[in-house]
Order: C-alpha cells, then sequence, then structure tokens
C-alpha cells in the first residue's frame, strides 16, 4: 500500500482538519507532525524530513491543526493547549482506522510544535513510542519533564543560542532515553547548506531505532 500526497480530512470534534498522509509499502510506523506556529503542512522543512521518513519505510501525518480561520487569529498559533488538544484528537482517530491500525506512532514536532507533541506524549501514554524535535521550544509544554516516557531525541542548532539553552534545561530535566543532537553552524532554521539533511537523517536514525526495529518497545 503507497499513498503519496494523499489529502485525508480528519473530524476532530467537529472541527475539519485537513492533512497529509504517505505509508509506504512495508511500513511499520507512522510519524506525526506538530508544526511551528505560522507553519502548515506545506512547510517546506517538514515536508523534506517527511520525504526523508518515507524512504525508511515509515508512514508520516502532516495536518494543519488549526483550520484556516482559527489559523488567522494569532493567539491561536500559541495556544499550546488547544494544538495538543487538536493532536492528541488526531492521534486517537488515525489510530482507529483500519490502514494505520498496526502503525507505532512517533511525534515530529517542530518549533512550538514540540511542546504540544510532549503533552500529548505523555497524556497518551505508551502509545506514543518516540518524539523527536527540530528547533523545538519544549520548555513550553505544561508537564512534568520526568513524566516523559518515550525515547526523546532534541535537535537544534549550535547558533540557534536562545533555543539550544532553553533544550539544555529540558533535556536534563528528562527522565526517558533521550539525546540532544546539536548541528554546528546552524540557526534556529537550519537553513544553511547541509543542516536540513542532518535533522532528517537524525530524525530518521531516531524513528527506525524506537518503532521499526523487532525490539523496539
Amino acid at each position: 500500500m503507497a499513498m503519496v500526497d494523499h489529502e485525508i480530512n480528519i473530524s476532530a470534534k467537529g472541527t475539519n482538519l485537513k492533512g497529509n498522509v504517505n505509508v509506504p509499502a512495508g511500513a511499520k510506523a507512522m510519524v506525526i507532525f506538530s508544526h511551528g506556529s505560522g507553519s502548515s503542512r506545506f512547510s517546506p522543512r517538514n515536508t523534506y524530513v517527511a520525504n526523508v521518513l518515507n524512504e525508511a519505510k515509515i508512514a508520516t501525518l502532516l495536518v494543519d491543526l488549526l483550520t484556516p480561520g482559527e489559523d488567522l487569529l494569532y493567539e491561536n498559533r500559541f495556544d499550546i493547549d488547544l494544538l495538543t488538544l487538536r493532536l492528541m484528537e488526531v492521534t486517537a482517530i488515525v489510530h482507529q482506522q483500519k490502514p494505520f491500525r498496526n502503525l507505532k506512532i512517533g511525534y515530529f514536532g517542530a518549533s512550538t510544535g514540540a511542546a504540544s507533541a510532549i503533552n500529548a506524549a505523555v497524556r497518551l501514554g505508551s502509545l506514543i513510542g518516540a518524539l523527536v524535535s527540530r528547533g523545538g521550544r519544549p520548555d513550553l509544554a505544561d508537564v512534568d519533564f520526568h513524566q516523559v516516557k518515550a525515547p526523546t531525541l532534541l535537535i537544534v542548532g549550535s547558533l540557534d543560542f536562545a533555543v539550544f539553552e532553553l533544550n539544555e534545561n529540558v533535556y536534563r530535566d528528562l527522565r526517558c532515553e533521550k539525546k540532544l543532537s546539536v548541528i554546528e553552524g546552524a540557526t534556529h532554521l537550519f537553513e544553511e547548506e547541509g543542516k536540513l539533511e542532518e535533522v532528517a537523517k537524525l530524525a530518521s536514525e531516531w524513528f527506525q531505532r524506537f518503532l521499526c526495529h523487532e525490539d523496539a518497545p
């Protein structure tokens, strides 16, 4: 089964959300993307990472957690509680659908999306098998970081000074399997040559290790 750039509609408590799903043949896992503020499922950076995951036979779902109308209200983009609730609803709905029921689930959170991913992972417990944050703001999560059980990879650029420090603080508080990967010479959006490729490689290896291997939890 392969679905490339297949758009789906997800009804989350009466709110119609749109997503792009890709399920490569032989996929054993799905990674759901939680985008940063002002971004969308068409984010070129997240789309690039998703393509790399697809090449590793990992399914991906890039979904807009806000409707176009909701996104017009700037405050909604930073409403971590709302985004967490939407992410949890999307995850539960997707997990119940027959084509995806047997896929292990991971989260990829970018910027502020990392906070909603961590919140949802804590509240959904063992359903979430791995987490990756790209230039994330995990510090905005409102959970006790000791409660995070999913193996967590924090990826930051060495030149993203403020976010780097925030990630260091969160990393110290995590008690799960964890890693802080610093990409030398990268700023917040990893726009420098070759840096996004490094992000995608690290994320792919992390998800393969914790979601796809036979001995994965």
